[in-house]
C-alpha cells in the first residue's frame, strides 16, 4: 500500500499506538513527562546527528516515530480529565453524602421516559472550584420546566459513580461515558433546581438559541413534527428527538449513517456556500475573503451540529480541501486524511474511542482506496447510469471497509443497503438543498410555504421509502458474533486480498492466503475455546428470574413460562448467545434443584417449598419469600447465598446482614451483577 509509504502515516499510526497504550495501562503523569522529555533529547540527538551523517537517517526515523508514540501517550494522559487534580472525583466524600453543585448545562441529549438528561460541566462544589463533565438526569414532572443550554443550575444532591452492566456482554455504559470523561451522574428533582438568572453566554449557547429559533419557528409554520425531527438530524445532526422506530428503520434499511451529520452533509454544505460566493471576483483579495466565509461557515455549522467526532473530522478534512483550492493546489487526498487524524487526536484524544469517528475514518479510507477499482470494472457513457453506478461502487467501498467493524459493535447487517444508498443519496440531495434554504431563512423568523412543504413531503417519502426496505425483515441478518480476533484477521483478509487483486504478484497472493489461513486459526480457536466452556449464570433481572446453563455453544434457560414463550425479546439472553456464539438448545421451568459441575444449587422463591434435607451447596433466593432467613441458614448451611434483583431492596439488606453474622458470602446481583459459576 502505498499509502504506508508517506512519512506522515508512519507518524500518525506511531501517536495512534501511544494514545492506546495510555488508554489501556493509565500511566502516571509524572512518569509519562519524564519520558517525554527523554524521547526528545532523543530526537534532537538524531536530528542532528542524520544531518551531519546519511548513515543516521534510519536512526532518525525511528526517533520520529518514538516522539511521535509518546506525544500520543502525553495526548491523551493529558485530556484524561481523571488526571486533573482539581477534578470533581477527587473531591472529599464526593460520593458518600449530599453536596452542593453549580453546574453549566453543555449538551441536551436524548430523553428516557422518566428524566430530561444532559452534559454538564461542574463549576463549583460546597463554594469549592472544581472541573469536570457529568451527566444530569432531570426527573420530569407535570409542571413543563425550561431548561437550555448555558443555564446555571445551583443542585444539592448526592453524586451517583457510574454504574458497570450488571448482565454479561451488555453494552459497557459506564465504560461509553468514561470514554467521553464523564464519572459519574447526579439526579434531580426540578423543583430543588434554582436556575441563576444569567446564563454563560458562550459559543455552545448562542448555537443551542440558533437552533431553538430555527425548531421554533418551522413548528409555527405547521411543519409535520415526525418530518421536523428527521430534518433536524440530517440538517443539524440532532437526533434527540426521533421517534425509536424510525432509527429502528434507518438501521435495518442500512441508512442510518445519514441521520448522522457527516462527509457527504458537509461536502454539500461546502458545495452550497461557492455557489453562493460565485458572484466574488478570482482576484488574490476576492480568493482570501471565499477561503475565510467558506472556513467561518464550515466552523458554525460544525458547533451548530453539536461538534460529534464524524461532523468534526468532516469540516477538517473539508477545511483542507477549501485551503488546497485557494492555495491552486491538488490536495493529496492521503494526506488530508491522516492531517486530520492527528489534528483532532490531538486536541480530542477520546474520539479515537468513539463508533462513529471509527466507522467514518474507515468508510472513507476503503471509498478512496478501493472504489476506484469497483469503477474501473464498467463505465457507462450515460450519464444517468454512471451516477448511479458511482453510488452503487461507492456504497460497496464503505460496506466492506465497515462491514468486520459494525458487525463487531451491532451483530447485524442490512442486506439491502445497495437498494437503500441508490434511493437515500438522490433523495439526500434535494433534502439538504431544500434544508438548508428553508433553516437559513427560518433563521430570519421567515418560513417560505412552498419551499417547507415540498421539504416536508419528500422527507415523509423517504421515511416512507425506508421503513419499506426495513420491513423485509429476511434480508436482515442479525445476532452474528463476532470477537476481537476475529475482526483482526478479518480486515487482514480484506486488505491483503485488495492488495491482491490491485497488483497480482506472488509475494501479495502468499499474504492474502496467508490472511486466510489466519482467519481459519482464529475461527478454530474461538470454536475450540466456546466447546470447552461451561458456566451457570444467575441474571440481574427485577421482574422475573433468569438462570443460564451453558455447556460449549449449547445453553439452556431456566425461566418461568412467560420469559419461555418469548425469547426472541428477551436482550439479555441474546446478547450473551450472540458473544458466546451459542444457541438456546433448552427451555425449563425453574426448580428447587439444579445440578452443576458436582454443584448443587437450591432455588428458593415465594412459593416457600423446598426439600428440607437438601444440604445445598449454592442456594439462590428469588420473588422475596417470607421466611426466617437466619434459622434456614442453620439448617441447610450453603457455602454461598446469591439473591437476584426479584426480590425487595429492604429484605436483601437483612439477609446480607444474617450471611455477614454467620460469615457466609452473599452476593445480591442488583449490587454487583450478574453471578458466574464456572
Amino acid at each position: 500500500m502505498k499509502v504506508l509509504q508517506f512519512p506522515l502515516a508512519r507518524i500518525t499510526i506511531a501517536f495512534v499506538a501511544g494514545i492506546l497504550q495510555a488508554y489501556l495501562l493509565r500511566p502516571m503523569p509524572l512518569i509519562v513527562f519524564i519520558f517525554l522529555g527523554i524521547t526528545i533529547a532523543f530526537f534532537i540527538g538524531n536530528y542532528y546527528s542524520s544531518r551531519i551523517n546519511k548513515k543516521f537517517q534510519l536512526h532518525f526515523g525511528i526517533a520520529t516515530c518514538l516522539l511521535a508514540f509518546t506525544i500520543g501517550i502525553t495526548t491523551q494522559t493529558v485530556h484524561t480529565d481523571s488526571n486533573q487534580q482539581n477534578n470533581y472525583i477527587h473531591y472529599k466524600n464526593i460520593f458518600s453524602k449530599n453536596h452542593t453543585f453549580t453546574l453549566t448545562l453543555r449538551e441536551n441529549l436524548k430523553q428516557t421516559a422518566f428524566n430530561e438528561r444532559y452534559i454538564a460541566l461542574v463549576n463549583t462544589i460546597d463554594n469549592e472550584k472544581t472541573s469536570g463533565r457529568i451527566l444530569l438526569n432531570i426527573r420530569k414532572d407535570s409542571l413543563k420546566h425550561s431548561f437550555s443550554i448555558g443555564d446555571q443550575l445551583k443542585i444539592n444532591a448526592p453524586l451517583n459513580k457510574n454504574t458497570p452492566q450488571k448482565n454479561p456482554n451488555q453494552f459497557d455504559y459506564k465504560k461509553y461515558l468514561e470514554n467521553k470523561q464523564i464519572y459519574a451522574q447526579l439526579y434531580a428533582e426540578p423543583s430543588e433546581i434554582k436556575i441563576n438568572p444569567e446564563p454563560v453566554k458562550d459559543i455552545w449557547y448562542y448555537t443551542a438559541q440558533l437552533r431553538t429559533r430555527i425548531i421554533h419557528n418551522l413548528e409555527k409554520s405547521k411543519f409535520n413534527n415526525k418530518e421536523l425531527n428527521v430534518a433536524v438530524a440530517l440538517i443539524m445532526g440532532q437526533q434527540q428527538d426521533i421517534d425509536p422506530e424510525i432509527i429502528q428503520d434507518y438501521q435495518y434499511a442500512g441508512a442510518v449513517h445519514i441521520l448522522s451529520v457527516s462527509g457527504l452533509h458537509i461536502g454539500f454544505i461546502l458545495l452550497f456556500v461557492y455557489s453562493l460566493l460565485k458572484p466574488f471576483p478570482n482576484t488574490k483579495k476576492g480568493a482570501l475573503i471565499k477561503l475565510l466565509i467558506s472556513l467561518a461557515v464550515l466552523f458554525l455549522f460544525g458547533v451548530l451540529a453539536g461538534l460529534a467526532p464524524s461532523v468534526v473530522r468532516s469540516v477538517v478534512m473539508f477545511s483542507f480541501v477549501a485551503i488546497g483550492n485557494y492555495l491552486r493546489r491538488s490536495v493529496n487526498i492521503y494526506h488530508t486524511l491522516l492531517v486530520s487524524v492527528l489534528l483532532i487526536l490531538l486536541f480530542q484524544p477520546s474520539f479515537l474511542f468513539d463508533v462513529g469517528f471509527q466507522l467514518s475514518y474507515v468508510a472513507l479510507f476503503f471509498i478512496v482506496w478501493l472504489q476506484p477499482l469497483f469503477a474501473n470494472l464498467w463505465k457507462p457513457k450515460n450519464k444517468i447510469i454512471n451516477y448511479f453506478w458511482e453510488i452503487l461502487t461507492v456504497s460497496f467501498a464503505a460496506q466492506i471497509g465497515t462491514l468486520p467493524l459494525s458487525i463487531y459493535y451491532f451483530h447485524q447487517f442490512p442486506g439491502l443497503f445497495f437498494v437503500t444508498n441508490l434511493i437515500v443519496i438522490p433523495f439526500l440531495n434535494i433534502i439538504m438543498a431544500l434544508g438548508c434554504l428553508v433553516m437559513i431563512l427560518a433563521t430570519f423568523n421567515w418560513v417560505p410555504f412552498y419551499p417547507a412543504k415540498i421539504l416536508e413531503i419528500s422527507i415523509y417519502c423517504l421515511d416512507k421509502t425506508i421503513n419499506k426496505i426495513a420491513s423485509l425483515e429476511q434480508f436482515i441478518i442479525k445476532d452474528i458474533p463476532l470477537n476481537i480476533s476475529l475482526l483482526l484477521s478479518g480486515y487482514m483478509v480484506i486488505f491483503t486480498v485488495i492488495i491482491w487483486l490491485q497488483q497480482k504478484h506472488f509475494k501479495n497472493l502468499a499474504l492474502a492466503l496467508t490472511a486466510i489461513i489466519l482467519f481459519q486459526l482464529a475461527t478454530i480457536t474461538t470454536k475450540w475455546e466456546v466447546q470447552n466452556q461451561t458456566e451457570f449464570i444467575v441474571l440481574n433481572t427485577s421482574k422475573n428470574s433468569q438462570l443460564i446453563e451453558r455447556k460449549g455453544s449449547e445453553a439452556t434457560l431456566y425461566a418461568n413460562d412467560s420469559i419461555l414463550k418469548n425469547t426472541k425479546n428477551n436482550k439479555v439472553l441474546t446478547s450473551y448467545l450472540t458473544a458466546n456464539f451459542s444457541e438456546l438448545k433448552g427451555k425449563r421451568t425453574l426448580k428447587n434443584l439444579i445440578y452443576f459441575k458436582g454443584n448443587k444449587i437450591l432455588l428458593i422463591d415465594s412459593s416457600k417449598i423446598y426439600p428440607k434435607k437438601a444440604s445445598p451447596d449454592i442456594l439462590i433466593i428469588t420473588q422475596s419469600p417470607k421466611i426466617n432467613f437466619e434459622r434456614l441458614l442453620q439448617i441447610i448451611k450453603p457455602k454461598l447465598v446469591i439473591a437476584d434483583a426479584s426480590n425487595y431492596k429492604s429484605m436483601l439488606k437483612r439477609w446480607k446482614t444474617t450471611c455477614s453474622q454467620q460469615k457466609i458470602p452473599f452476593h445480591a446481583t442488583c449490587e454487583k451483577g450478574f453471578y458466574e459459576i464456572n
